[in-house]
């Protein structure tokens, strides 16, 4: 489960190619960011590829998160996160427990700013439009910094209403992760309290606090 949290995270981090970024690719990236931030929320159901070449092993699941500004609620089979802009609760049913911690501000992770995902294009990346396909838009993000553990982000968007279709990114370790939208919704508008763990819904789990 950690491996796949990890490999979650690692989607979400900021990225970038040394060179001019692509103005097409840019010009895309803004819309895209627009739609996304603009709207109340954003909620997709997914299903998750993680390849090992290393390890010769394939990890699939099914998850679903929804992110409003800078909270959001993740859920995976054997974990749910939730996370209200200032705090994070892990939980792991089967364990019976869950963790509470406080992310660091100037953490730019999936974890403590999942909004990024929309922006971080605006800094530290290169950009270029690789294909225009008739249905989507695929972009390659790279890179700056060669010991970056990231070679490459590869977005598919929707050239019809610029949703993020797929995204998948590979690592220099050999792990190549795909995560493919099923679902892309910009339309829910949540209360606040869906991005806290509540602990009367949980009274029989083990709580660690981390704070």
């Amino acid at each position: 489960m950690r491996k796949i949290s990890g490999t979650l995270s690692a989607l979400m981090l900021a990225l970038c190619v040394s060179g001019q970024s692509d103005p097409r690719a840019v010009a895309i990236l803004d819309k895209f960011s627009a739609s996304a931030t603009s709207a109340p929320s954003v909620s997709m159901k997914f299903l998750l590829i993680t390849d090992d070449q290393l390890e010769k092993t394939t990890d699939t699941l099914q998850g679903s998160v929804l992110l409003s500004r800078n909270s959001y609620r993740l859920d995976l089979p054997d974990n749910i996160i939730w996370f209200n802009g200032e705090v994070s609760w892990s939980l792991l049913p089967a364990e019976k427990e869950v963790t509470i911690t406080k992310p660091d501000r100037n953490d730019d992770s999936f974890q403590s700013r999942p909004s990024s995902i929309f922006t971080m294009y605006k800094k530290g990346y290169k950009s270029r439009l690789t294909e225009e396909r008739p249905e989507v838009y695929i972009i390659d993000l790279y890179p700056e910094d060669y010991k970056n553990d990231l070679i490459r982000v590869r977005l598919f968007i929707a050239r019809s209403n610029l949703y993020l279709k797929s995204l998948e990114y590979k690592r220099r370790d050999g792990i190549t992760a795909t995560l493919i939208v099923k679902d892309y919704n910009l339309k829910q508008k949540p209360d606040q309290s869906f991005f806290s763990f509540s602990p009367e819904k949980y009274r029989d789990v083990d709580i660690i606090d981390m704070r």
